[in-house]
């Protein structure tokens, strides 16, 4: 007999590896009936759980109301919402007037991710340690020259982060003052559109980075393994930044005394300061966090599951979570009431990328997935359709993404790199060097 009071016809808004691996989560989960993935790629339309919802004329970017007509017409009864730019876009609220539960931020809450000079005063006001920044409008000639200027007088290497949401892709890392002057004006060209109109001008900070992704009822949060991201494109940590190129989870680097110190100084703080500020937070909150020799400092904060963290986290959830019930728990705000378990081991993903990614690349690629021998491998899909005859083609940079659980990080490492020797098409890259340096340590 089944014990769940719901059945949810769930909607999946996203395409990307990150939903994919979202929407095989939930296929398992006992309180799922179907998963509807808006629009989706090639892999999430692989399974018997998950139909695609392939956008037309009729659902454009950005027509929230069109999603909701959707939602309502499939019977839906959870909206899941991957990026977050429909969250800072206010979509929540398109489905609340309506009474379909939604698992996004609200737009004011979202702001801590959308808005990074609102998030840097916000953790001045709060005092959660970060980096000492500026913020500098580069549309006006004043605004360009006083970012210069400050440049020029700081005596320690900084981070350029475009003001607004970019899904990853707005941070440079300037190797010194001439390149950080050439990287502004990339910025004031319009490369990050309306979002780096405004860039915030940092202190590089020293350390270890790592990624915390917490739910958030508004009162309860629950944090998943921190993970550590690998964001530069080549092996050894060089080449243009990147929104990641694998990622494995736990990090060992965040000890428990290092987690109490997060969620002390850091995570309460900020769900406590969004509450008093009428901002109460629901959904999932990422937070990017340098662990430095003076303790945990908040890079900055994203109102969205990461990618490629996520395809790692969802291995590591155990067996008894029920996905789709957190994510409907923190929109009611009785996450203290559902249960949400970590199994024990390790995981890791590897991104597979096409040549040229994040700059130009060749899209239309055929690829071909073979066999993987172990059942704890598991291939997510990027940026992939399924063509005519069940051809498969790469739509983008960021094509496949390869992850594996293990009882050790060595083993997880070990099977996910067998899980990239499956994948086949021309012109593609990857990084072999994932987790190496955090297992040279041990």
């Amino acid at each position: 007999m089944d014990t769940y009071r719901r059945r949810f016809r769930v909607l999946l808004i996203g395409s990307g590896a990150r939903e994919h691996a979202l929407a095989w989560r939930m296929s398992y989960a006992p309180s799922v009936e179907h998963v509807f993935v808006c629009p989706g790629n090639g892999g999430t339309m692989q399974s018997r759980k998950i139909t695609n919802i392939v956008q037309t004329h009729e659902i454009k970017d950005c027509d929230y109301s069109s999603l909701v007509s959707l939602a309502e017409k499939l019977r839906i009864g959870l909206v899941v919402v991957g990026s977050d730019n429909p969250a800072v876009d206010d979509m929540e609220a398109y489905f609340r007037e309506k009474g379909i539960p939604c698992f996004s931020p609200s737009k004011e809450a979202a702001r801590i991710g959308g808005d990074k000079t609102y998030a840097k005063n916000f953790m001045g006001k709060y005092r959660i340690p970060t980096a000492p920044w500026r913020s500098f409008d580069l549309s006006t000639p004043q605004g360009f020259e006083s970012a210069v200027l400050y440049i020029e007088k700081t005596e320690h290497d900084v981070v350029l982060k475009a003001n607004g949401p970019t899904e990853g892709k707005g941070v440079m890392l300037p190797a010194c003052r001439q390149e950080a002057h050439r990287m502004l004006n990339i910025f004031a060209q319009g490369k990050f559109g309306p979002a780096g109109r405004t860039v915030v001008v940092e202190r590089c900070l020293e350390g270890e980075e790592v990624s915390v992704s917490t739910f958030s009822d508004g009162t309860t949060f629950r944090t998943l393994p921190p993970g550590q991201d690998h964001k530069r494109l080549c092996d050894g940590n060089v080449g243009p930044n990147t929104r990641g190129m694998g990622v494995c989870a736990p990090t060992p680097i965040v000890t428990p005394r290092i987690m109490s110190e997060i969620e002390k100084f850091i995570l309460k703080p900020t769900f406590d300061g969004l509450r008093a500020e009428g901002r109460t937070f629901r959904g999932l909150l990422s937070t990017r966090i340098m662990i430095t020799p003076l303790g945990p400092h908040v890079l900055g904060y994203n109102a969205r599951f990461e990618d490629p963290e996520t395809q790692s986290l969802m291995l590591l959830l155990s067996n008894e979570t029920d996905l789709a019930e957190v994510f409907f728990a923190c929109t009611q705000g009785s996450l203290h009431t559902t249960e949400m378990n970590i199994s024990p081991g390790y995981a890791c993903s590897v991104v597979i990328s096409a040549l040229g990614y994040p700059g130009s690349y060749l899209t239309d690629n055929v690829i071909r997935i073979g066999a993987v021998r172990s059942p704890h491998i598991y291939i997510f899909h990027g940026d992939t359709k399924s063509a005519e005859g069940d051809v498969l083609k790469s739509t983008g940079g960021r094509v496949i993404s390869v992850a594996a659980v293990g009882d050790t990080l060595e083993q997880a490492v070990k099977l996910a790199y067998e899980g990239v020797a499956s994948v086949r098409f021309e012109e593609m890259h990857f990084r072999t060097d994932i987790a190496s340096r955090l297992l040279r340590r041990r």
